[in-house]
């Protein structure tokens, strides 16, 4: 494995020397929320990532397993205010895991400070900041850095990413339609919308307590929301080349965390998805099922893996393809560390090569 020559720590971060020299990447992360949080547990198993510093200027000056117990003896940090410059200084890599519409100014600041950068927000994932401000109500203050932005999608910028700045990863709903799409998309009658239904666990709303997501509102319910002006539209439209309009439904269901999206795609003409998804096989986290087994939540849950499943319905002419995703892994902590793997020049599959947990 080729390593990577870095500025070392100062010893007041580690205490073994051993440790000390099996370092690589040294990441700070910004944020206390789902995707933070998954971000620092992925850090604590990843053989040559260090998390070095937490920012969070709700929770400055607290040690970190006060504010998330579940990191009490993992990660002993102490909270800090951000400070880009700092950030700047100490990390390879910074993870910003702020909600979106925050985290502009933030990765502005750390790009301004010379910090290569990976934002698991929305913010800078659309090209076009007129497109930007139509579906995220605000103005969006940073073209520059949307300029110079990775879409960190690793089976499909994978060359981008190894020397990127800027990386702004995926939204999980659009990865579970982007990559079941792109090898068939030529093939897609232009006559009408690719419709996509997706369904979401509650931890995609993010760690920010609201009435709509409350346990006695969402418990034995399900529903839909968003319908027509879904963030994640122009995301899909853009990644898919402009090449298709989608008709994208969301949906939320009492799970904690996982994406089931179903794809009704209507061929132009003949196709033959074996063929058209045999460009995944050598992609180490698209898992393609044979014709007729179809992926469910549980077989991805806690894992990186997305995996798709296809059958054609002779009666309507149309190809059903279901994909699953764990939206705090593949579709978002572990596609970031994917991203930063590629970056750093490691094996793609260094700290995420586990099976998902089911039961």
């Amino acid at each position: 494995m080729r390593r990577i020559p870095l500025r070392r720590p100062s010893r007041k971060f580690y205490t073994s020397r051993l440790f000390l020299e099996a370092i690589v990447i040294r990441i700070g992360i910004v944020g206390t929320g789902y995707g933070a949080r998954e971000m620092m547990r992925l850090a604590a198993i990843h053989p040559e990532i260090a998390l070095v510093a937490v920012a969070s200027t709700s929770a400055a000056g607290k040690p970190l397993g006060d504010v998330l117990p579940a990191f009490r003896n993992v990660h002993d940090l102490t909270v800090e205010t951000f400070d880009a410059a700092a950030l700047a200084k100490k990390c390879d890599a910074v993870v910003i895991g702020v909600p979106s519409g925050q985290s502009i100014s933030v990765v502005s600041a750390l790009r301004d400070a010379g910090a290569r950068v990976l934002d698991l927000g929305g913010d800078f994932r659309l090209k076009d900041t007129a497109a930007f401000e139509k579906y995220y109500k605000e103005k969006h203050g940073a073209a520059h850095h949307v300029a110079e932005s990775v879409y960190g999608l690793a089976p499909v910028y994978r060359e981008q990413l190894k020397s990127a700045q800027l990386v702004c990863v995926p939204g999980c709903y659009p990865i579970s339609a982007i990559l079941p799409l792109r090898p068939i998309l030529d093939h897609a009658s232009t006559d009408i919308p690719i419709v996509i239904d997706a369904i979401s666990g509650i931890s995609g709303a993010g760690r920010s307590p609201s009435d709509g997501y409350h346990f006695p509102e969402m418990n034995e319910n399900l529903k839909a929301y968003k319908l027509g002006v879904h963030q994640h539209v122009p995301e899909i439209e853009q990644e898919l080349g402009h090449r298709a309009m989608v008709q994208f439904t969301p949906h939320v269901a009492p799970l904690t965390r996982g994406i089931l999206t179903t794809i009704t795609f209507r061929p132009a003409g003949a196709i033959d998805p074996v063929a058209a998804y045999a460009s995944y096989a050598q992609e180490p986290f698209v898992r393609v099922l044979p014709q007729g087994q179809l992926p469910e939540v549980k077989h991805v849950r806690g894992s990186n893996f997305c995996d798709i499943g296809w059958t054609t319905d002779a009666r309507t002419g149309n190809l059903l393809i279901i994909c699953a995703i764990d939206n705090l892994m593949g579709g978002t902590a572990g596609m970031a560390v994917q991203c930063l793997n590629i970056m750093f020049g490691l094996d793609e599959r260094t700290g995420l090569n586990f099976a998902g947990m089911a039961p």
